[in-house]
């Protein structure tokens, strides 16, 4: 499975972006989605998650009311819409995919992972 983000760039804090994620898999409604980041200096992050067919999501406490996950499967893409963003948010953004939704925010059995784009949030 190959994934390949866009959507990343320069926003003011309290703007919005929206990511995505194309994935190359046949079966793509079959794998669960994932989004994490990794701030400079920082360790990796979970942020969201979303099931196969879009009925769980999964957001961390620093996203939740925030970040919106979505896909569409007939276009084998995941989204992830980002408002009301803080300079705290900015991160290289990693789209990934596992057979599993379980469990949510997990790097585990994490097999596919996009090449990330950065999200850069000014104060």
């Amino acid at each position: 499975v190959q994934l390949v983000e866009s959507g990343g760039g320069l926003v003011q804090a309290g703007g919005s972006l929206r990511l995505s994620c194309a994935a190359s898999a046949r079966t793509f409604s079959t794998y669960a989605m994932l989004w994490f980041r990794q701030a400079p200096g920082k360790e990796r992050e979970s942020v969201s998650t979303i099931s196969g067919s879009g009925g769980s999501t999964y957001y961390a406490d620093s996203v939740k009311g925030r970040f919106t996950i979505s896909r569409d499967n007939a276009k084998n893409t995941v989204y992830l819409q980002m408002n009301s963003l803080k300079p705290e948010d900015t991160a290289v953004y990693y789209c990934a995919s596992r057979r599993s939704y379980w469990p949510p925010g997990s790097a585990n059995n994490v097999y596919y992972w996009g090449k990330g784009t950065l999200v850069t949030v000014s104060s």
